[in-house]
């Protein structure tokens, strides 16, 4: 098994290549080629992979530039592996919700390597580096095959996403300056007995970091690139950029600020547990007060991750940490990352059908769907009752556990948060019966429903929303090693 995340890595660059010099009719279908041969890859870690061992496993380690503290340092825990197995997922998905350009492929591809080598590094100028290389790909792909506000979204995305990399890389210059590393396991150690660094640069260090992934997530109240971006965003971007990209910010608190900086936490424990909130209440206000659909399950998207860091939060902050109760929020996390990228893809991509057919995404622009459309309907409603969290699909189990484990931990901010899923379960209600109920409206009458090609991408994904709803052990088995391991990082 040597070398294996390396191959996993470097294939869909090699494919990237290939896509490049491929005739363009036929981009896709390479693409979605080396897509099958990276699940392979995938495939083997999995089966290979020991769920009862939370530690490192396929490790890789070369020197790089010794000089400067860089090495080539890969490997894959549960956590890993779980974000590897839901890209493989989400990118040929993307790749199939509608015909993409030669480039556009050839970006993808790129991008699902940075986002590969960013889940399974473990030295930070590495992981800085795969964190850089999926933002080019990022801008390129809104800025030339966007919609009609691109250019101005494709800004706000880049400077927001540069600018928190910056101060993210400033801070850890100082942690290497200070300590002589970039390996994660190492800082862990040193974190566990004192401070990475002391005083005001200690703090310095902190929010640099938190900048950082605070804008990758998006954390309230830098949030405001994301609704512009995934508005302009192709549907294949936006359920790349929603399903992936964004559980870069929350890979990275859960690898790097909670455990490197655990007393800083504590202290801000209350204004953090306030952002989250934040994010989970202000965005599904938001949310409801949409027109455009596509915002509308962007900001969504911003409140389903405020979750996940709510319960992050209330673990790292609380002073009394029952071992059950940190079990329980990190597994709803972890399960919330894998979920939220299945059903807020789909999501996304049942708003591209939509405008597909109408040419427009407002929610007052249709009406009566159901009447022209019921497989179309069908489907569409599962992903919105899989969002909003309802016993049996995917996305209860996460958030109950969120609620269970945060709860206790933290109870004044958990019960505000509640409210976010009565706000959402509103909106979800409303598109309901404004896209599907009532007379069919005039514009929708020549619509069609579901066709082959689109059924392609819809059953897959809300099997795996049923799966994971009815039976979510195969999705535990993933991570539990990780989660006890943690757990006895927090007690």
């Amino acid at each position: 098994m040597a070398y294996l995340i390396t191959a996993l890595i470097l294939l869909p660059l090699v494919g990237a290549l290939v896509v490049s010099s491929s005739r363009p009719g036929a981009a896709r279908g390479v693409a979605l080629g080396f897509n099958l041969l990276t699940a392979a890859l995938v495939f083997v870690l999995w089966r290979n992979f020991d769920s009862a061992n939370g530690s490192l496993q396929f490790v890789e380690r070369h020197a790089w530039i010794p000089s400067i503290g860089a090495e080539y340092l890969v490997g894959i825990d549960g956590l890993s592996l779980l974000l590897v197995i839901l890209a493989s997922l989400v990118f040929p998905f993307a790749l199939l919700a509608h015909r993409l350009s030669r480039g556009a492929c050839a970006l993808l591809l790129v991008m699902q390597a940075a986002l590969y080598g960013n889940f399974t590094a473990h030295n930070f100028l590495l992981w800085f580096l795969f964190y850089e290389m999926s933002l080019v790909p990022g801008f390129l792909l809104i800025k030339i095959w966007g919609g009609p506000n691109r250019d101005g979204a494709a800004t706000k995305f880049f400077l927001y996403t540069f600018l928190g990399s910056v101060a993210m890389l400033l801070a850890f210059l100082g942690i290497y300056f200070a300590r002589g590393t970039f390996d994660f396991a190492r800082l862990t150690e040193l974190a566990r007995t004192a401070p990475l660094l002391t005083g005001k640069l200690g703090w310095l260090a902190f929010f640099g970091i938190f900048l950082g992934l605070a804008v990758k997530v998006p954390l309230f109240p830098f949030h405001t690139w994301l609704p512009d971006a995934y508005e302009a965003a192709p549907t294949g971007v936006s359920m790349v950029l929603t399903g992936i990209l964004s559980k870069m910010g929350v890979y990275g608190f859960i690898r790097l600020l909670l455990p490197l900086f655990p007393r800083e936490i504590q202290a801000l424990g209350p204004w953090l547990l306030g952002l989250a909130v934040c994010s989970i209440v202000f965005a599904s206000l938001a949310a409801w007060a949409q027109s455009d659909l596509k915002r509308m399950v962007a900001y969504l998207s911003i409140n389903h991750l405020g979750y996940c860091l709510l319960a992050l939060f209330a673990v790292s902050a609380a002073t009394a940490r029952p071992a059950v109760e940190i079990q329980a929020a990190l597994s709803g996390v972890f399960l919330q990352i894998f979920n939220h990228g299945i059903t807020a893809a789909a999501l996304f991509y049942f708003v591209g059908l939509l405008e597909e057919r109408r040419g427009a995404r407002g929610i007052h622009d249709f009406g009566g769907l159901m009447q022209r459309t019921p497989l179309l309907c069908g489907w569409m409603s599962v992903a919105m009752f899989s969002s909003l969290g309802l016993p049996g699909l995917n996305g209860f189990i996460g958030e109950f556990l969120i609620f269970k484990g945060a709860f206790s931990l933290a109870m004044i901010p958990t019960a505000v948060a509640v409210l976010g899923l009565l706000f959402t379960a509103v909106t979800f209600l409303r598109a309901i019966q404004l896209l599907f109920s009532g007379p069919l409206a005039e514009s929708c009458g020549g619509f069609s429903d579901l066709l082959r090609r689109e059924k392609f991408v819809i059953v897959p994904m809300t099997l795996l929303m049923f799966g994971a709803g009815i039976a979510p052990q195969f999705l535990f088995n993933i991570f539990n090693g990780a989660v006890v391991q943690m757990t006895r990082l927090f007690s």
